[in-house]
């Protein structure tokens, strides 16, 4: 600031000093306005604060169509898994797991739990339910297994079910479908025990339900089993024997059975009567899908009845036989007959 400005303070005009007087016979000069002092630019607007973002990120979406469908699928030997399997797969979209191809895609990958498992083999042992289900843990993460997955085979003991369950609640799921299927025992032994097979091509036979032309009614063996189209003798896998089945049987019963026990508290198993047509059995499946009640099943024939009757000689039975055979045994609606046959000895009949 000048002197003048600091005595009526700083940023105030100093007094206008008179212009001097024309000389004689001039116009006088016009007066100049003084210049004004330039504006200030205004100041800047204050620059935005951005408040840190403190929102959570939204969680990854699950999978396309909701939580995947993870199915146990059991059955004694002869039940019909071979049959009922592949429909699943079809009606769910999602592949049927076996232990074993698991086992064996994983050591041919040469992945980490591959390559213990091909260890411990290699050496004789057999291979831990902890290898087994790492190996289950790593094949369900691959791309066919986004909607779910079927289990053959696996769990066979409460203890491996306990551990299965433990590695699908690790991903916030569990297993929603256990399906049984149910066949009498002596009906698996029919079933069983009548398969006979052509070595080279694969082609199966049954004693009763399948048999080659070559049996026409007589007693199977290799002599009288042969292949329709070669001729060839058929055979008989050495599990397919009576007592082969009966110790299958018997393992299945003691150890994989209690496993629907293990899980019938959840809600998630159905048995399915298996001892009925192949479409049928796949009608109960269906519904068992789909969270239906079981439909009903025709009941199985009950074997034929004898009745014997037995007095000394004379005319009594025939007349009491006759009377149990019109009256209790073939009524008019009946659907099977039973017939009276009488044997005549030395003694009487």
């Amino acid at each position: 600031c000048s002197r003048a400005n600091h005595t009526m303070g700083c940023g105030a005009s100093a007094p206008e000093t008179p212009s001097p007087a024309p000389p004689a016979g001039q116009p006088a000069a016009p007066k100049v306005a003084p210049k004004a002092a330039p504006e200030a630019a205004p100041p800047p607007p204050p620059a935005a604060v951005t408040a840190p973002d403190t929102t959570t990120a939204p969680a990854a979406p699950a999978p396309a169509g909701g939580p995947r469908a993870i199915m146990i699928l059991f059955g004694p030997p002869g039940a019909g898994k071979g049959s009922q399997a592949p429909k699943i797969v079809e009606a769910l979209g999602i592949p049927q797991l076996s232990t074993g191809d698991m086992l064996r895609a994983a050591v041919a990958a040469g992945s980490d739990v591959g390559m213990q498992a091909r260890s411990v083999m290699e050496s004789g042992g057999l291979v831990t339910d902890d290898l087994v289900v790492g190996i289950i843990r790593e094949r369900v993460k691959e791309d066919d297994c986004i909607k779910g997955f079927i289990l053959d085979g696996f769990p066979r003991t409460v203890a491996q079910a306990v551990m299965l369950d433990d590695m699908l609640r690790a991903t916030g799921e569990s297993v929603t479908y256990v399906v049984a299927l149910v066949v009498p025992d002596a009906a698996l032994t029919e079933r069983i025990c009548g398969r006979w097979i052509h070595k080279e091509s694969g082609r199966s036979y049954h004693a009763t339900s399948i048999p080659p032309a070559s049996l026409a009614g007589r007693v199977p063996s290799p002599e009288t089993m042969l292949d329709d189209a070669t001729g060839e003798p058929l055979m008989q896998r050495a599990d397919d024997t009576e007592a082969a089945l009966q110790k299958r049987l018997k393992g299945y019963h003691a150890q994989t059975v209690p496993i629907l026990a293990h899980y019938e508290p959840s809600g998630v198993v159905t048995m399915v009567d298996a001892n009925q047509p192949a479409e049928a059995v796949w009608t109960c499946v269906d519904a068992a899908i789909k969270g239906l009640p079981q439909p009903p099943t025709s009941p199985a024939a009950a074997p034929p009845a004898a009745l014997a009757v037995a007095s000394p000689a004379g005319p009594v039975k025939s007349t009491l036989s006759d009377r149990v055979n019109t009256k209790l045994l073939n009524p008019p609606d009946a659907k099977y007959k039973f017939v009276h046959v009488g044997f005549t000895s030395p003694g009487g009949d």
